[in-house]
């Protein structure tokens, strides 16, 4: 009898082909979406010779602006590219929302999903939760590390963060392109390389897709530093940490960052600041409070003037209905 060790080669089993039934299941979800819609709802005559409920085929291939032929075959399940343009206009004739649409593209194995945009998929509970950790700051984020939503002893103490254009509120974009002098890190350089190593765990999550890559792209460009931080190719795991914040009216801050995901909404977490120290705690306090003390400056001597906290709404926040200033 042979008893010895075959090479760990011959051991490995080769991965399940799971494209087969990935499009059968896509053949099914693209049916059933097809079948609920109403034809005269779509502007089409209901008719008096429809066999099955819902759009036929070459209607949603007219609506969506696509091949009756390409529509068909990515129904019936066959091998075919799709583009993320084809899929959009697809999702829009069917009336998918965002979860059916991100569902879609998964099916399709496209390599590039969509990001989520604003806060459309935060719960308003989220909301409530933040405002009830005060004095606590407290915010939601994506994986790309733009700011969602927030509470407001977090946009006291971030006033440049939350108070930036949307497509510049983001914590990666806001502590790269800050100025030095003006920089809330007081362990700077080890911070930065810490938050670039983290980011780029979650990167290896969306490779190829254009929303993080032109991010990327953007960020290198605007800042010689992260460009060459993210060469290192540097991976971190996130966690609980421990940071120290310079801040113009409260001074030092020794915080310990809890990350907690948000599963209602994957790829998004809530960050939650805790006082690491005494001092911290009692700063913490006048957090409570709607502003901050006046005539701060940093120690550059630049002035340090927080915007009031009616500018600086969350998009959670019942009162941020109206449209923000980009």
């Amino acid at each position: 009898m042979d008893t010895s060790i075959p090479p760990a080669a011959s051991l490995r089993t080769a991965a399940p082909n799971t494209a087969p039934r990935r499009r059968s299941e896509l053949a099914s979800f693209l049916r059933s979406r097809r079948e609920r819609l109403d034809p005269e709802l779509m502007g089409l005559p209901a008719g008096t010779r429809r066999r099955t409920p819902g759009l036929r085929r070459e209607e949603v291939a007219q609506l969506a602006g696509v091949g009756v032929t390409w529509y068909t075959w990515l129904e019936q399940g066959r091998q075919i590219n799709a583009s993320v343009q084809v899929l959009d206009a697809v999702a829009r004739t069917l009336k998918l929302d965002q979860a059916e649409t991100e569902h879609l593209y998964r099916l399709a194995d496209v390599a590039a999903v969509p990001a989520l945009t604003g806060c459309r998929r935060l719960d308003p509970e989220v909301q409530l939760i933040l405002d009830g950790l005060r004095p606590l700051p407290a915010a939601v984020v994506n994986g790309r590390s733009d700011l969602l939503a927030w509470n407001k002893s977090y946009a006291l103490l971030f006033p440049f963060l939350v108070n930036a254009p949307e497509d510049k509120r983001n914590s990666m974009w806001q502590v790269f392109t800050a100025p030095k002098c003006c920089h809330p890190f007081v362990n700077r350089q080890e911070e930065l390389g810490r938050m670039v190593a983290n980011f780029r765990a979650r990167y290896g999550r969306h490779v190829g897709e254009p929303a993080w890559d032109e991010f990327v792209k953007r960020l290198c460009a605007a800042s010689p530093e992260f460009a060459e931080l993210w060469a290192e190719h540097g991976v971190a795991d996130g966690g609980v940490r421990v940071k120290v914040f310079r801040h113009p009216a409260l001074g030092e801050l020794s915080v310990v960052v809890t990350t907690l995901d948000v599963a209602a909404t994957p790829g998004t977490r809530m960050m939650v600041y805790t006082p690491n120290d005494e001092h911290t705690r009692e700063r913490f306090e006048v957090l409570r409070q709607d502003s901050l003390p006046g005539g701060a400056t940093y120690e550059c001597g630049h002035s340090f003037d927080a915007p009031p906290l009616s500018e600086m709404e969350s998009p959670l926040s019942p009162c941020a209905d109206r449209p923000r200033e980009a």
